[in-house]
């Protein structure tokens, strides 16, 4: 079983893998024994994430919204960092306003960010794996497609769309070796979240108060899952949304 479990020698791109959850799943893959490789905009903040992660960590700047870039970028990576198992789409963007007061530009740049780049990153690393026929993609959804949340419809949009699209490519990938999953996270112990909860006393204990288990997750919790899905112990696992989120999409 603990072979089933191991990540060794698994190469894992993990977007937006410098902060929050992202680094949370880049640690739990590196204590499996994975190389990730982390990418995200901000140079200076990869390269303090993997003087924390270690040997095994390495990073790329990159934008995923530059489509055109893509290609290239995948071609460079398997190229020089070797052929890539495990792609975690991570990276995201957030806007909490109300409905009435979101701007066209504004929903487009969530939509693009949140989910037009997710599937195109996805297709350049599934040609990839494709060929080798195996390789395992997770994305991350949130508890906003779930159920519904206030002020960020363009977010909600985006999530609920990400979900769709792990069971739609699910099906039309998996016969060529390539698993599709994907995490929803509840509310997790980020710096962000941290930061707007504490702020907001009020929200923070509804927030807790219909979470089952009583309490924030860490950005770890959310790790192991994604390690799990990407480990052979999945191996029979596809198309499948699951909640890491202590039971607040079931609590009352």
């Amino acid at each position: 079983m603990t072979d089933l479990l191991t990540l060794d020698n698994k190469l894992a791109l993990i977007t937006g893998g410098g902060t929050g959850l992202g680094l949370g799943i880049a640690r739990v893959f590196v204590k499996q024994g994975a190389r990730v490789l982390i990418t995200g905009r901000r140079e200076t903040v990869l390269q303090q994430a993997c003087l924390q992660l270690g040997p095994l960590a390495s990073y790329a700047v990159s934008d995923i919204t530059d489509f055109k870039t893509l290609p290239g970028f995948i071609a460079e990576t398997e190229a020089t960092a070797g052929s890539i198992d495990i792609l975690v789409n991570n990276a995201g963007i957030h806007l909490k306003k109300d409905a009435l007061d979101v701007t066209d530009d504004e929903f487009e740049q969530v939509i693009r960010t949140n989910q037009q780049a997710v599937f195109a990153l996805s297709r350049e690393v599934a040609k990839c794996m494709a060929e080798r026929r195996r390789g395992s993609i997770i994305m991350i959804s949130s508890m906003a497609a779930q159920y519904g949340l206030p002020k960020v419809i363009a977010y909600t949009a985006a999530k609920t769309a990400i979900e769709g699209m792990t069971r739609a490519l699910a099906v039309e990938w998996s016969p060529k070796g390539i698993r599709v999953n994907c995490l929803a996270p509840g509310f997790i112990q980020t710096e962000m979240s941290s930061s707007a909860l504490n702020n907001d006393p009020e929200r923070k204990n509804k927030v807790l108060g219909r979470t089952p288990i009583g309490s924030l997750g860490d950005p770890e919790d959310v790790g192991y899952a994604a390690a799990f899905l990407a480990s052979d112990a999945a191996k029979y696992l596809t198309g499948v949304v699951l909640p890491v989120d202590g039971g607040n999409s079931i609590g009352f």
